[in-house]
């Protein structure tokens, strides 16, 4: 039976070694792209191993799953960053700011009116991506391309750290054309952000300027 710290530890060094190899091709740097692991789904024993591995930027997808699952493992491991990177209920959106480093999925204005007021009761400053509907999905959370400028006008009126865009291509489709999209909509409106690509693409999402992948089943597996 395979040992799970080194399963994790050669996964995570196979994903960080395509991630520097894509990054050199495309005259990056490594260091420029932050692998977010998408923890959601697995249980503490899943994740242990690939934070004793060197891990420290998670990503969860619900507020109440993380706030069950973090607290522990934070406590007991330094310098672990927790990133939100599914949708947001507006309600909670005061504990998403307590619990949460970064916001991935920003896409309408009463969100930003509810992280507003949830930065400036608790005194933090939580940076956050814009998720835009790249696909125009109606399934698909997301702010309409076309919205996209007024959500940022108010973003920054609410004093919301806006730090780039975040977007999920459709599934099926070439996703380098979205990509090379929401790199373009990123360079038009200031912002040094992208947060794209995932398992199956995070690789082509580093040629076209992916700051943040969101990897998941590559590091873990199946979902739990």
């Amino acid at each position: 039976m395979t040992d799970p710290a080194n399963a994790a530890a050669a996964g995570l060094a196979d994903i960080q070694t395509r991630i520097a190899r894509t990054a050199q091709i495309a005259g990056r740097k490594a260091e420029d792209v932050t692998l977010v692991a998408v923890s959601k789904t697995h249980p503490a024993e899943r994740i242990a191993p690939l934070i004793a591995a060197g891990q420290r930027v998670f990503g969860e997808n619900r507020v109440q799953e993380a706030a069950e699952k973090w607290p522990a493992l934070r406590e007991a491991n330094a310098g672990i960053e927790l990133h939100l990177v599914g949708q947001l209920q507006s309600n909670k959106a005061e504990d998403a700011v307590a619990l949460f480093d970064c916001i991935h999925s920003v896409d309408r204005s009463s969100l930003v009116s509810a992280l507003g007021k949830a930065m400036d009761k608790t005194g933090r400053q939580v940076p956050c991506f814009v998720q835009v509907n790249i696909g125009a999905e109606e399934q698909k959370g997301g702010c309409a391309i076309a919205d996209l400028p007024s959500l940022l006008a108010e973003a920054r009126a609410a004093a919301i750290p806006i730090i780039g865009l975040m977007c999920v291509p459709p599934l099926g489709i070439e996703p380098a054309p979205f990509f090379a999209l929401l790199d373009k909509l990123a360079t038009d409106n200031g912002l040094a952000g992208r947060s794209m690509g995932m398992s199956d693409d995070f690789e082509t999402a580093i040629m076209l300027g992916a700051t943040h992948v969101r990897v998941g089943s590559a590091l873990f597996g199946a979902r739990g």
